[in-house]
C-alpha cells in the first residue's frame, strides 16, 4: 500500500503546531518553573520528587502493557497518601473554546498554569471540531494510564492551552464533555481493544478481515485516503455523502441504504414529514426520517452526486443576486490575526465614461512584518480609494455594489484595522461608524455573495468559493490555490529568494480570488437557472 504524500498545507500545519508548541513549552519552563524530562527514568523521578510541572514527559505503557500515551507536560494537581498526582497537558495551535451562553470553564494563564490559579470563565464550552475531540481523547487517555501507574487524578481533570496562551481546565469524570468523557473513551478504547482481538485472530486462522473502509472527516488528514478512497468510490458508499457520520451510515446500512444512489432515491418530503410529525409507518424514510436528523439534506447531497452537477434550492426565476453599474469585487489575505492585502476587480457593468471609476484589478498591500500598524495602514488605504470610488459614482447617479465571498471574514477584518487605528497604530482612517453606514446602505451596496449561493444552489456538501465558482466555469491561474497555501507563498514573499515572484503569485492568487466571486455572480444571474431543481425529477 502506497501512502499519500502529506499536502504541502498538511505540511504547513504540522510545522507550525510543533513550532509553537515548543515556544510554549519554553515558555512554561521560564514562566512556571518547569522540568523537562528527557527520559522515561527522568519522568518517573520527577514524578516521584512532586515536580509541580513536568514538560515533555516520557510516560511508561500502563501496568497491562497494553497502552502507551503521551503529553506535552504533566502539571501537579494534589497528593493521595505518598504519591503525588498529576493531569495531562496539551498544546493546541488552534482556539480551543466558543462561546455558549449556559456553559463557563476553568482559565488560567502561563504564568501560572495550575489547576488552584485557574477561575470560572462563564460563556464558553469547548469547541466541537473533530481536532479537539481528538486531543480530548488523547487527554482521556494519558489519564486512565496515569491512573494504573498509581499517579493520575481520579477527577480526571485535564489541561489544553490554546493558540492565545491561554489554559483551559476540563473535567473529563461528569457529562459535560460527551465528545471524549472518561465513560466515552472507555467504550471506544473496548471496541478497538475488540478490533485488534478480532484482527489477531484473523492473522492467525483467516476468515473475513474484521473491518471494513467508511469515510469520516479525519480522512482527509490521513495517509492512507487514496487507498481507502479508491474502494470506497468503486462501489459508490454510502459514507461518502459529506457530513454524514458513522452511526447514521450504520442505520442507512440497515435498511438497504447502501450507496449514494439509493440515498438519492429516498423521498426528501416523507423524511422531513417524518421528523415533524412521527408516526407508526414502517416506510424506510418514515424511520430514518426519525432516527436521522436532517436526512433530507443527506439525500440531496447525494442527488448532487448522482446528477453528476449542482442543483437548484429555489425556482429558476428566484436565482440572482443584485447588480449595479459599477461593480467591485472585494477580497483580502491575512497571515494569521493580520490581514495585509486588501484587493479589488473593478466592471462596468454598464457604458461607464466616468474619471476615476478605473476598471480592472486594484491591490493595496504591505509586505512588511503584519502587525496592527501595518494591517489598519493598509485598510485605510484601500478604504480611501474605495470611498473615493462610491463617492465618484453617487455624484454621477451610477449604481454602486461591492461583493465578497462570507462577509464574515470581511467584516471581521474590517472592524478589526479600524479599531486598531484608533488605538493610534495610523492618524486618520475610517470609523466603525463609516463601516456600519456602508454595511447598512439602502439599496445595499455591500452583498454577500455566501448567502446568496447559500439560499439558491444546492451542493454535494461543501458551499465554499473554490466549488461554486468552478461550477460557474471558473478557474484559478495557481495550481494550488487556497488562503491556507496564500500564508506560507507570504512567507516566502517575505524572504530573501525570489521575492517578486512569490509577491506576483499573492497579488494573481487574489485577483483571480476577485475575479471568482465575479464569475460566480455572472452564473447565478444567467446559467445557474437553467439547472435541475433538488426536488424535480431526475436519474435517483
Amino acid at each position: 500500500m502506497v501512502r499519500a504524500r502529506p499536502t504541502d498545507e498538511m505540511t504547513r500545519r504540522r510545522l507550525l503546531a510543533e513550532d509553537f508548541r515548543e515556544r510554549v513549552l519554553v515558555e512554561l519552563t521560564v514562566l512556571a518553573g518547569a522540568q523537562r524530562a528527557t527520559s522515561l527514568e527522568a519522568t518517573r523521578r520527577a514524578l516521584d520528587d512532586g515536580v509541580a510541572l513536568i514538560i515533555a514527559p516520557r510516560l511508561a505503557d500502563d501496568v497491562e502493557g497494553r497502552r502507551r500515551a503521551s503529553a506535552h507536560a504533566l502539571v501537579r494537581v494534589g497528593r493521595r497518601d505518598e504519591r503525588f498526582i498529576y493531569a495531562p497537558l496539551l498544546v493546541k495551535n488552534s482556539e480551543v473554546v466558543e462561546g455558549s451562553a449556559t456553559r463557563e470553564l476553568l482559565a488560567g494563564e502561563l504564568a501560572r498554569p495550575f489547576f488552584a490559579d485557574a477561575t470560572p470563565r462563564p460563556g464558553v464550552t469547548v469547541r466541537t471540531t473533530v481536532s479537539l475531540t481528538r486531543s480530548g481523547i488523547a487527554l482521556a487517555h494519558a489519564t486512565r494510564v496515569l491512573q494504573a501507574h498509581g499517579v493520575g487524578d481520579d477527577r480526571a481533570r485535564v489541561a489544553l492551552v490554546d493558540r492565545q496562551r491561554r489554559v483551559w481546565w476540563l473535567d473529563l469524570s461528569t457529562p459535560q464533555h460527551p465528545r471524549f468523557n472518561l465513560s466515552a473513551y472507555d467504550l471506544l478504547y473496548r471496541e478497538r481493544r475488540e478490533l485488534l482481538d478480532q484482527f489477531d485472530q484473523w492473522c492467525d486462522v483467516g476468515g473475513t478481515f474484521p473491518t471494513a473502509p467508511y469515510w469520516h472527516r479525519e480522512c482527509d488528514d490521513c495517509v492512507y485516503r487514496d487507498h481507502c478512497g479508491a474502494q470506497l468510490e468503486a462501489r459508490d458508499d454510502v459514507s461518502l455523502t459529506h457530513y454524514s457520520n458513522f452511526e447514521q451510515q450504520r442505520l442507512l446500512h440497515e435498511f438497504g441504504v447502501d450507496s449514494r444512489r439509493d440515498l438519492a432515491g429516498l423521498d426528501p418530503r416523507r423524511a422531513r414529514v417524518a421528523r415533524n410529525a412521527p408516526s407508526d409507518s414502517t416506510a424506510r424514510e418514515a424511520v430514518l426520517g426519525l432516527a436521522i436528523e436532517r436526512l433530507d439534506d443527506l439525500i440531496y447531497r447525494a442527488r448532487v452526486h448522482v446528477a453528476g452537477t449542482l442543483l437548484r434550492r429555489v425556482e429558476g426565476d428566484r436565482m440572482g443576486c443584485p447588480v449595479g453599474d459599477v461593480e467591485v469585487d472585494v477580497d483580502m489575505e491575512s497571515d494569521g490575526e493580520h490581514t495585509y492585502l486588501w484587493g479589488a476587480f473593478v466592471r462596468h457593468a454598464t457604458d461607464v465614461r466616468v474619471e476615476g471609476v478605473v476598471a480592472g484589478y486594484h491591490s493595496f498591500v504591505s509586505w512588511e512584518e503584519p502587525t496592527n500598524a501595518t494591517e489598519s495602514r493598509v485598510f485605510a488605504e484601500f478604504w480611501g480609494w474605495f470611498s473615493a470610488l462610491r463617492a465618484t459614482c453617487a455624484a454621477h447617479q451610477l449604481s454602486f455594489r461591492a461583493y465578497c465571498f462570507w462577509a464574515q471574514a470581511e467584516d471581521g477584518a474590517m472592524n478589526r484595522a479600524v479599531t486598531s487605528a484608533a488605538d493610534g497604530a495610523v492618524e486618520s482612517g475610517p470609523t466603525l461608524a463609516d463601516l456600519e453606514a456602508f454595511r447598512t446602505h439602502s439599496p445595499a451596496q455591500w452583498i454577500d455573495l455566501h448567502e446568496h449561493a447559500k439560499a439558491q444552489v444546492q451542493t454535494e456538501g461543501p458551499l465554499g468559493l473554490k466549488v461554486l465558482a468552478r461550477a460557474a466555469g471558473f478557474d484559478w491561474r495557481d495550481e494550488n490555490p487556497s488562503g491556507e497555501a496564500s500564508m506560507a507563498w507570504f512567507e516566502a514573499a517575505r524572504g530573501e529568494d525570489d521575492v517578486e515572484r512569490w509577491r506576483r503569485r499573492i497579488l494573481e492568487y487574489n485577483e483571480d480570488d476577485c475575479r471568482a466571486t465575479q464569475a460566480l455572480r455572472d452564473w447565478l444571474n444567467g446559467p445557474a437557472r437553467d439547472l435541475a431543481h433538488r426536488d424535480g425529477p431526475g436519474p435517483w
